[in-house]
Parts: structure tokens; sequence; C-alpha cells
């Protein structure tokens, strides 16, 4: 490969229900993408696009020179980054990392350091959107690190959001998106228990998502969750995940000192619903948990 078309090429790891539709964004913008997944069935259907497939996440760095790591943990971030045949052993001086999963805020500070020591920087970029953002191209991309190394991955960002919005140093890109997962995962609880409470008094579920969108209870937690849980429409990001980001959530403030009492109670509430068997489902349908506590169904029949 040559130098000039390794400086256009987007290295992407993670291929799951938002990397695929991301990968494809990259390429519809033009740019070259080499990719990489644990799952080879995923690198299969992108080559069909026009990705390269590469053969670790150190022979994707050795190919591209914005290198993006989009898995579910911390330990799977470390992994593709940092650990062996990770970016690291194929990056070279001048390449950016850009960290787009919901991970540790501290372990993308510690993976700086070690990098920084080749000369390869990086940055944190989570997104909001879900997979609809994804597929579409506008995904929102709230950035931590050096403005240096935003400006040399933009292009490949730019590709898959509608917004892309710098927060401050390296972490706070991870934390804004904590905050605001925290809000939504929290208050997604609070839903479940108002519907099935206006349920079990005899309210049609309908009439209370009617009512409830046009007063003050409202809010984009409610409008995109309760008619979900009468349509039984529980495809999406796993609720593993969602338990995964109120851990984060709670040992940050934990970290900091700050009480944390309404993210560990939805965190318990979610983990009901992993002991169900739900882990794998939306976390809407933390609402068939409630269901079986008091007898009833918002199912539409």
């Amino acid at each position: 490969m040559t130098a000039a078309r390794k400086a256009k090429t987007v290295g992407f790891v993670g291929l799951g229900a938002m990397g695929a539709p991301m990968v494809k964004n990259i390429l519809a913008a033009g740019l070259p993408v080499v990719v990489y997944d644990l799952d080879s069935s995923k690198t299969e259907r992108l080559a069909a696009f026009g990705a390269e497939v590469g053969a670790c996440p150190a022979d994707v760095a050795r190919r591209a020179h914005v290198l993006i790591s989009m898995v579910d943990t911390t330990q799977q971030a470390l992994d593709v980054i940092v650990g062996r045949n990770g970016f690291i052993d194929g990056a070279e001086a001048g390449d950016v990392v850009v960290s787009m999963g919901t991970i540790d805020p501290e372990a993308v500070r510690k993976m700086h350091a070690t990098l920084a020591a080749t000369g390869v920087d990086i940055i944190d970029a989570p997104v909001t959107g879900m997979i609809a953002g994804a597929e579409s191209g506008a995904l929102k991309a709230y950035v931590g690190g050096a403005l240096s190394a935003l400006e040399t991955a933009r292009p490949a960002l730019a590709s898959m959001t509608s917004e892309i919005r710098h927060i401050g140093g390296l972490g706070q890109g991870i934390i804004i998106k904590l905050v605001n997962n925290m809000l939504a995962q929290a208050g997604r609880v609070l839903v479940v228990e108002a519907m099935v409470l206006g349920a079990k008094a005899g309210i049609d579920p309908e009439t209370i998502i009617d009512v409830v969108t046009s007063t003050s209870g409202n809010s984009v937690v409610f409008e995109t969750s309760a008619p979900r849980m009468l349509s039984r429409d529980f495809t999406g990001i796993r609720m593993d995940i969602t338990i995964k980001d109120l851990e984060l959530e709670t040992q940050l403030g934990k970290s900091l000192g700050v009480p944390m009492f309404m993210a560990a109670v939805a965190q318990q509430v979610y983990q009901m619903g992993k002991a169900a068997g739900l882990g794998n489902e939306d976390p809407t349908a933390i609402v068939k948990v409630y269901e079986q506590l008091t007898g009833i169904s918002l199912a539409k029949v």
C-alpha cells in the first residue's frame, strides 16, 4: 500500500449493529475502509460493499491512517487498541485512533499514555443516535482529546454523523455520553412503571400514550419507548449494553464522590431483566418483568 492511499484509508474494528452501517456510510463517502471483526461473516458482508478485510487489528492499522474501535466493552477496546496484535502493533507515528465505544474514560487516558510513546494519538468519540442514526448517517459524535487529532479524523467522522462536537480533554466525550445515557436509561424504567401503573388501574395503554405525549410528562424516552411496549418491538441495542453503561456511570460517580442513587436503582432493575433472560433484547423489554409482577400486559391484542 502506498503512503498516499494509507493516508486516505480508514480502519474499522467492531462490526456490530452500529458498526456495520457506520462502515457503509464511510464507504459511501468515497473513503477506502479496512475492516476486522472476530465474526468473519460480518467482514464478508462488508467486503461485498467494497471494504477490504484485515487479518487482525494490527493489520488494519498497517493499512489505514485513522483507526476506529467500535466495540462494546472496556476490555475489548484495550485488546483492539493496545493489546497483542492490536492497533499499537501496526500503527505508525502520526496515525490517530478513534475510540467510539462507550467505555471507561480513564482507560482511554491510559491508552493515550501508551500510544504516545509510538507517536500515535487517540481521541474518544462516542455517538448518540442508536441504530437508526447509524444507518442514516445522522449520528452525533462527542469528542474528547486534542483538536489536531480530531481534524485528522474529521473526514471519517463526518461521513457517519450529522454533528461533531468537541467537548474537551481526553475522556470528556465519553463522560457526556454517559450523562446522556444515564438520563435515558433511568428514565426508561420510570416510563415502564408509569405505563404499567396506568394499565393496572384500568386505563387503555394507548390512551396513556396519547395523553402523556401532549402533557408535561412527555419526553423523548417516553415517545420512543412507550409505543414499543404495546407493539412488542424489542429489537435494538442489547439490555446487556445498558447494564454495562450503568456500571460505568456509577463507577464514575463513585470516583468523583457524586451520589448515584437513581442510576444504581435503574441498574438493578435491568439486572432483573438480565436474570429473566432478557439480556439480548432491547432494554425496553424490561416491561416484561413488570408485567409478570403485576399480572397485566401492555401488548396490543
